[in-house]
């Protein structure tokens, strides 16, 4: 080889995932202790909470916590592929060991989630369905949700396009949804919560530019301030950036990894809780905390906005059925003065419910499943009250209920410890295999050129803020759009331009995903609603 082509080969970008050092032994070693030791306590921790309920199905309970496990596992590949594109193809970080440092900190991010975007994602979903999951209805939603996210998210894997699993799984919600309306046909609470289907939709439409114009605006800002020739040039063969953009690429890339998993990791909790609820209600129907404080809690809040809602009740008007007038409210998302009473009626009886028990632990288990269908469907016309203002309190009233309010989803709406680490160990697992088909998209395929240190960090900077903020307010969104729309971002405010075969299959992808997962998972809903 000549000197002149010997010098080429040096200055060239390597492609990281060929230079890559195996890992040996250790690789598989690390991935079959942790997929032990997870899968142990959460084992462990399932047994124990079911305790001595009757008749658990268990292998129908098992089969369901796999496969929403599977989808958090496979969204683990997919998806988090995005975080560690920017370290491995500016050589920031050995391939095996980015893997293992993000699938860590989706780990943590897991951990650390408020679990709003859980429920979030479950709200979608029509109440019939969420009220009636165990139910063959609810079991046939849990299973279409999952096998037409887990279908979707694997062939766009296979073909390496940078599809959405949030997409996927809010197109799956739909499609439920609008399958269970076709069925019921048109019955109350059986469709998708439209409203909040626009507030998601939304936040996926908005959040990719965002991550365009927020990256190529960062970018840009970069190289004004930083004049550093080496942060806008690609590697130079296989030798590492210097030190100080080392650590700049690694502490972005564990930002994405924390955020994803804060945000992502929370989709397949509320899927899973839906699976325990809809199996062994007498177990997970409400949040039975051994806490006296917590019933003592609720007793006061219920007391408090009874006084409330007496002050809002029409002299003389009352409804024969209280509860079909709260579900008309949640079916047509209108408060009206019928609404009042019934709310009224539900939260005095739901009060006397619980009033001879200490804790929610001590309530009968044939008590539990109703007490909490009443308790999520009052939560359901809250919403009407303090978030759409739909009824005209004072401030001190709407203080009322917002505490009573947070009181009943403190109830309804929470996540066993358990449950987040199964959810963390198989997003985390899923990183760490898997991860080279979307990698090699984001970093190679996007943009014209081999993409620099500048534009990995402006990139992934924008996608990790993002994502933090969507978390902070309950929203999902895509790490995937934001991450891939950040660099054709930079890609585009370089002047280096982008590579329009890539854009236009990514783009495809994403117009696909949601009509696609929305007639797959109606179709297998009504498969499913046929075979339970």
């Amino acid at each position: 080889m000549s000197a002149s082509t010997l010098s080429q080969s040096q200055s060239r970008p390597a492609n990281p995932l060929e230079a890559a050092n195996p890992t040996g032994i250790w690789g598989p070693l690390i991935f079959l202790s942790l997929l032990v030791l997870g899968g142990g306590y959460v084992l462990y921790s399932l047994i124990g909470d079911v305790g001595n309920t009757i008749a658990v199905p268990w292998i129908l309970l098992i089969v369901a916590l796999l496969a929403a496990l599977g989808f958090e596992f496979v969204n683990g590949f997919h998806d988090t592929a995005n975080a560690v594109a920017t370290v491995i193809y500016t050589h920031s970080m050995p391939a095996h060991l980015a893997v293992i440092w993000s699938g860590f900190f989706n780990f943590l991010g897991v951990m650390a989630a408020s679990g709003a975007v859980a429920w979030g994602i479950v709200s979608l979903l029509p109440v019939e369905l969420i009220l009636q999951v165990n139910s063959s209805a609810g079991l046939a939603m849990v299973f279409a949700l999952l096998l037409a996210a887990i279908i979707w998210n694997l062939g766009t894997w296979w073909l390496g396009l940078p599809s959405s699993s949030s997409h996927t799984l809010i197109g799956s919600i739909i499609g439920v949804g609008v399958a269970n309306q076709l069925m019921s046909a048109g019955t109350a609470t059986s469709g998708v919560d439209w409203a909040k289907a626009k507030e998601v939709g939304m936040a996926l439409l908005i959040s990719p530019l965002v991550g365009f114009f927020a990256a190529a605006l960062l970018y840009l800002a970069l190289r004004a301030v930083v004049r550093s020739k080496v942060l806008y040039e690609p590697p130079a063969g296989n030798a590492p950036p210097p030190l100080w953009i080392r650590a700049l690429l690694i502490l972005t890339c564990t930002g994405v990894s924390f955020a994803h998993g804060s945000n992502d990791g929370q989709k397949g909790m509320g899927l899973i809780m839906l699976i325990l609820v809809g199996i062994v209600p007498t177990a997970f129907a409400l949040n039975r905390t051994p806490d006296e404080s917590k019933l003592a809690e609720f007793r006061k809040a219920s007391a408090q906005v009874e006084q409330t809602l007496k002050r809002y009740v029409k002299p003389g008007l009352s409804v024969a059925d209280p509860v079909e007038a709260v579900k008309d409210a949640v079916r047509l998302r209108k408060f009206t003065d019928e609404t009042t009473v019934g709310l009224l009626s539900m939260v005095s009886s739901t009060s006397k419910g619980v009033e001879n028990y200490k804790t929610l632990k001590d309530v009968p288990t044939e008590l539990v499943s109703n007490l909490r269908n009443d308790m999520y469907l009052i939560g359901e016309a809250l919403k009407l009250i303090d978030k759409k203002k739909q009824l005209d309190v004072s401030p001190d009233d709407m203080k009322t209920v917002v505490a009573y309010h947070k009181a009943v989803d403190d109830a309804t709406r929470f996540i066993p410890l358990w449950v987040k680490v199964g959810v963390a160990v198989a997003l985390g697992l899923g990183t760490m295999v898997g991860w080279k088909r979307i990698v090699q998209t984001v970093g190679e395929k996007i943009g014209k050129t081999h993409l620099t240190y500048g534009q990995g960090a402006a990139a992934e900077s924008v996608a990790a803020a993002t994502i933090g903020a969507a978390d902070y307010f309950g929203l999902p969104v895509s790490t995937t759009h934001v991450l891939s729309s950040g660099v054709a971002g930079t890609m585009a405010a370089s002047g280096s331009g982008l590579n329009a075969s890539t854009v236009r299959s990514i783009a495809l992808a994403w117009v696909l995903t949601l009509p696609a997962s929305v007639f797959l998972a109606g179709f297998l809903f009504w498969v499913f609603r046929h075979l339970f």
